[in-house]
């Protein structure tokens, strides 16, 4: 159980409200969180011990705000507990910290590198991220750790995190259409995980190098086919002009 000073008697995630009603800033807020989100759909497709949320709200106390990424993920906890899903993450109900979370700075400043910083540190979040398309002279993607009590910049792009089994990084590439930065996961030898659509066109252009493999095979068969019966129509002529000639074909075998 998770020592977060609660009072007695809690409420439930379904008694809490659900929103803090602000809206995000630009879309990046939502469709970088959801990228990552939608690549560990399908790479963790057969795990169920693990929930990755967009812009939800972190319950740390029933009489505070609730703290709201732009995205977090925890591990060892039900990917989904009921058809409902959840309406927002409680501590005092999962007993699970998650082990990321994410911020994308926006045009509205909204504190990333100061009071965020020192709420996940006080917390206990392991990994903070924060991302910054803005930033000119300092490295777009910052990947914080928690050590002994403080947050230390990890240096890299992208950086391994072993206590998770993925790297996180940033690099130009196409999402929605978009040709921009986006964040993505990688591999331990730092290989990035492709997106969805990424996926969807590798397995159709393998279909269609199947296809074009059987169609060629097919060919090749038919070709095969029809010089064995030429072959076999010459071989005829041949015999029949050798029996012409007083020669039986069969002696000459």
């Amino acid at each position: 159980m998770l020592n977060l000073n609660l009072p007695r008697y809690l409420p439930s995630a379904e008694e809490l409200p659900d929103s803090d009603e602000t809206p995000v800033d630009n879309e990046l807020q939502e469709l970088i969180p959801g990228l990552l989100k939608a690549i560990l759909l399908l790479l963790w497709a057969d795990k169920m011990d693990w929930f990755f949320a967009v812009d939800m709200g972190i319950y740390y106390h029933p009489d505070k705000p609730p703290i709201v990424p732009d995205g977090f993920l925890s591990l060892g906890v039900e990917r989904f507990y009921d058809e409902e899903l959840r309406p927002s993450y409680v501590l005092w109900d999962e007993n699970i910290l998650p082990i990321f979370v994410l911020e994308v700075v926006s045009q509205n400043y909204r504190k990333e590198y100061s009071t965020k910083l020192e709420e996940y540190a006080a917390l206990g979040i392991l990994y903070y991220v924060i991302y910054s398309s803005r930033r000119r002279r300092k490295p777009h993607l910052e990947v914080h750790k928690l050590v002994n009590g403080k947050y230390e910049l990890q240096p890299g792009n992208p950086v391994w995190l072993p206590e998770i089994g993925l790297g996180i990084g940033c690099e130009r590439g196409n999402y929605c259409g978009v040709t921009r930065e986006w964040m993505y996961w990688y591999d331990q030898a730092g290989k990035r995980y492709p997106t969805p659509q990424e996926q969807i066109t590798t397995a159709q252009q393998q279909v269609q190098f199947a296809e074009q493999r059987a169609k060629f095979a097919e060919q090749r068969a038919q070709q095969e086919a029809q010089r064995a019966q030429q072959e076999a129509q010459r071989a005829q002529q041949l015999a029949e002009k050798l029996r012409e000639l007083g020669v039986d074909p069969d002696n000459l075998a």
